[in-house]
């Protein structure tokens, strides 16, 4: 609470031009959000912040969800806590590289050698684009990424972010490199990681695994085409498909064990049509009877059903499709026949798409095809960035465990899910369901170039083949190290590549194969084992609730195995920003608002506002409306402040002594309670709801009581106005730190006209405090009152006159008269009435008539 006598330097005009400039500056030369080295672990409050993806544009989504982050955070520090708010960039992956590849027209080309003075075009051509060696490429990568996180880190500043900015990391800079391949390493030197050659969601477009937590289902038309398989006696047996191009990968057809239409066929073989391969009939549990004819084929692979059977089933494996979505040259075992290898022959090269039609073909002409495909439309699997549909192709890849295949670290990955603290709590819900519907360890390791290589070579045997069994590890101290321009212990350069030397693993870990790391990389481990122990494990992590199945749950995984605990206490999910047609924001949808203009159109403040009325785990609609809201709301308490240190004057005191008055009490005892519900809100994670008490607090306290004691608070020569001073000035201090959090740019500016110091290095108001100023004081003094107040200045407008206009008199009846009755002179000097009668009635509500000049009735009735 403010106390003695402040010193007023308020500017003529308050405005919010140029506002963030200003304090931007001061903050980061005054270092007030600077964390304190010195605090220990229980005095920090440390926040896991989402690192963006720098590839590309801040949107109105990011500024929204950081928003709350950042009133938590200014929350935490008023409250005495030595905040650890880093900032970090996800400059690695997959989106860095398309930018990069479209902003320069290059393609990255490992068979390139090095230039190392290579410059891209002048006037790159995304569709004739140059290729580049890989470190070549990395290089752009590295510039790029630069310069876009000097953009966010920009947009950070304006927005107001108290981030520590002393405290960054990039998800491909040296700690974040040497930190995630040196918990890969544990992770395999435990038996968490392990390297596996399998059946792989691939992306034909960027030729790259995807894991499962990348997938999402998307609407295509297809057609279901029924097909004739035949039994040794030439009877057929009908399946129905949509997918006819992978006959020649058939390797069985399934149905379920109970369904007595194919019971004698179990066991027993039938031939493909048009290759002639004989394939088994096998009964399994996941056939589904319902779904057309009943009975499928099992190809190697069509979908993820298809490697569940294969897998359970023990069947062969005929794969035909290539990395690059299309027919491999070379027919699969089983083949044999010159019709099967001319049929093969037909597809060979061939997309799926045109490898459909022509497997369509000849089924028409072997007469296997009955009758025309049935068109539909069902969900097919994307990558989450890709254009088409996935493919499943064998290759060798690098797997953590994640409790998709071991129930026992399943049911432990849970149980770490219910120890943390959710807001929304059902946002869990999300979590559990995705960790107990896995079906398969976390794929981590990505064909691609810029991202965080995998420590491992392999020696080369006597015929130039990879001895992936007999890996090839640096020591710890080493990290980080690039396998492809660097030599394992005991071997030279001159080695790689060659019969008896080694080569490197060519593939990068999956971006979030890092950012699982963000805790870690932050906080300092194995780097800085000082400021590790002072945050770690960390108060808060904040993200999207799209990203629950992939970078909380993989952080969680991470510091499981590697730390024995959770990576945080407290995570606290945001909703979705939607369009003003109430539709989910997104690149892809192109309806993605980017924040700048609105940043110079409404002001910082502004932007929060709208961000901060928007709670947790809940869907909000872009609305510039509550934008000029929030402008509003910042201009006035610029206003107000002045009016406010205008009618304290200069040899105002904010001593809670001077206050003596009921009305002034009851206002510091409603103010007390104010403090309590935001704090209790703040406390539950629900900003909104402490925004929206302090806002309607403030509105009350402009409209109602400075009008009340506006004419006693000039009286300088009365214990009346000097107790009316106090209160102003004690409630416009607790109104700058409650607004501090969410509109920190115009709280600053007001505090500095009458304090020193910043106010975000000020303690939280303590309610404590205002309700012992408040002494005796009845908050229903103030509400009564203020009833009054409102009801006299309507009889006025309804008669249509000055609110200066002079009052006859008022009458007010009800069960709180004694409450209004104790601000009579307030009420009487504020309304202007010539007189005030009361008269208590404990069975009826506050009636208040007024008497307004040359009117005989009543003018005005509440």
């Amino acid at each position: 609470m403010t106390n003695g006598s402040p010193s007023f330097r308020m500017p003529d005009k308050p405005s919010l031009d140029g506002i963030e400039a200003k304090w931007v500056d001061v903050w980061d030369e005054s270092g007030v959000y600077h964390f304190d080295r010195t605090a220990e672990r229980a005095d920090v409050y440390s926040i896991d912040t989402p690192p963006p993806t720098v590839s590309g544009s801040l949107h109105i989504g990011h500024v929204f969800s950081y928003t709350h982050t950042d009133t938590v955070a200014r929350f935490q520090r008023m409250n005495g806590k030595s905040v650890f708010y880093p900032m970090g960039w996800d400059d690695n992956g997959l989106p860095t590289e398309r930018r990069v590849q479209n902003y320069y027209g290059v393609r990255c080309d490992p068979s390139v050698p090095y230039d190392a003075d290579f410059e891209p075009p002048a006037k790159p051509d995304p569709k004739r684009q140059v290729p580049v060696s890989r470190r070549n490429f990395i290089e752009l990568c590295d510039r790029l990424t630069a310069e876009d996180e000097k953009v966010f880190e920009s947009i950070w500043r304006r927005l107001g972010l108290s981030v520590d900015w002393r405290h960054t990391y990039a998800t491909i800079d040296a700690d974040s490199r040497a930190a995630a391949q040196r918990a890969f390493l544990r992770n395999l030197a435990r038996g968490e990681a392990y390297m596996a050659e399998a059946p792989t969601l691939w992306d034909v477009t960027f030729r790259t695994a995807v894991a499962q937590a990348e997938l999402e289902d998307r609407e295509r038309p297809s057609a279901y085409h029924k097909v004739a398989f035949h039994r040794p006696d030439g009877s057929p047996v009908h399946i129905e498909t949509t997918r006819p191009e992978l006959l020649p990968a058939c390797v069985a057809l399934v149905a379920h064990p109970d369904d007595e239409r194919y019971r004698d066929l179990f066991g027993t073989t039938v031939t493909t049509p048009v290759f002639g391969v004989e394939v088994p009939v096998e009964a399994h549990r996941l056939a589904d009877p319902e779904k057309g004819s009943g009975i499928a084929m099992i190809c190697t692979f069509g979908d993820t059903t298809d490697v569940t059977w294969w897998r359970e089933l023990q069947l062969r494996t005929r794969p035909i499709i290539g990395w690059d979505g299309r027919v491999i040259a070379d027919p699969p075992a089983g083949l044999e026949s010159g019709a099967a290898r001319e049929a093969y022959d037909r597809l060979v090269g061939a997309t799926v798409h045109t490898a459909r039609e022509r497997v369509v073909e000849m089924l028409r002409e072997s007469g296997d095809l009955v009758g025309d495909p049935k068109p539909i439309t069902h969900p097919v699997k994307f990558y989450e960035k890709g254009d088409k549909p996935l493919e499943i192709v064998t290759t060798r890849q690098w797997y953590i465990r994640n409790g998709g295949r071991d129930e026992d670290l399943r049911r432990r990955l849970v149980g770490r899910g219910r120890e943390l603290t959710w807001h929304p709590e059902h946002m869990r819900s999300r979590y559990e369901n995705w960790v107990e519907g896995l079906n398969g360890d976390w794929l981590i390791s990505r064909q691609r170039f810029f991202g965080v290589p995998f420590p491992v070579w392999y020696p080369l045997d006597a015929d130039g083949n990879p001895r992936y069994d007999e890996p090839l590890l640096p020591a710890e101290d080493r990290l980080p190290v690039d396998p492809s321009s660097e030599a394992p212990e005991g071997y030279t350069e001159d080695r790689r590549g060659v019969p008896g030397g080694f080569t490197g693993d060519p593939d990068v870990m999956d971006t979030w194969a890092t950012s699982s790391l963000s805790p870690q990389i932050a906080s300092g481990w194995e780097r800085d084992e000082d400021l590790f122990r002072r945050v770690f494990p960390m108060d808060f992590r904040p993200q999207g609730q799209d990203i629950i199945r992939t970078w909380l749950f993989s952080t969680v995984v991470r510091a499981d195995f590697e730390n024995g605990t959770l990576p945080w206490h407290t995570t606290g999910i945001s909703g979705w920003i939607l369009d003003p047609d109430r539709k989910k924001m997104s690149k892809s949808k192109g309806n993605v608002v980017t924040p700048l203009a609105l940043l110079e159109k409404y002001s910082s403040d502004a932007v929060r506002y709208w961000a901060a009325s928007g709670r947790l785990g809940t869907d909000t609609a872009m609305d510039e409306g509550q934008m000029k809201v929030g402008r509003r709301l910042a201009i006035k308490i610029l206003n107000a402040s002045k009016f406010v240190m205008s009618v304290a004057g200069e040899d105002a005191s904010a001593d809670p002594a001077r206050v003596t008055e009921p009305l002034d009490r009851a206002m510091l005892a409603t103010l007390a309670e104010v403090v309590e519900d935001a704090t209790a809100a703040f406390t539950a994670y629900d900003h909104t709801r402490a925004l929206e008490r302090t806002e309607r607090f403030f509105w009350d306290f402009c409209d109602d009581y400075l009008e009340l004691v506006k004419a006693r608070a000039y009286d300088t020569g009365s214990a009346e106005g000097a107790s009316a001073r106090a209160a102003l000035l004690i409630a416009l201090g607790a109104l700058h730190k409650l607004f501090a959090p969410f509109v920190p740019f115009v709280a600053e500016e007001v505090w500095s006209w009458w304090q020193e110091g910043s106010l975000h290095a000020q303690s939280w108001p303590d309610a404590a405090g205002y309700r012992a100023a408040a002494a005796d004081g009845d908050p229903v003094v103030l509400t009564a009152t203020a009833e009054v107040l409102r009801a006299v200045r309507k009889a006025k407008s309804e008669a249509k006159l000055s609110m200066r206009a002079e009052v006859e008199r008022v009458r007010v009846t009800g069960k709180r008269v004694e409450a209004a009755r104790a601000a009579a002179a307030d009420i009487a000097a504020a309304g202007r009435a010539a007189g005030i009668d009361f008269q208590a009635a404990d069975d009826a509500e506050l009636t208040v008539e007024v008497v307004l000049p040359e009117t005989a009735g009543e003018a005005g009735d509440r």
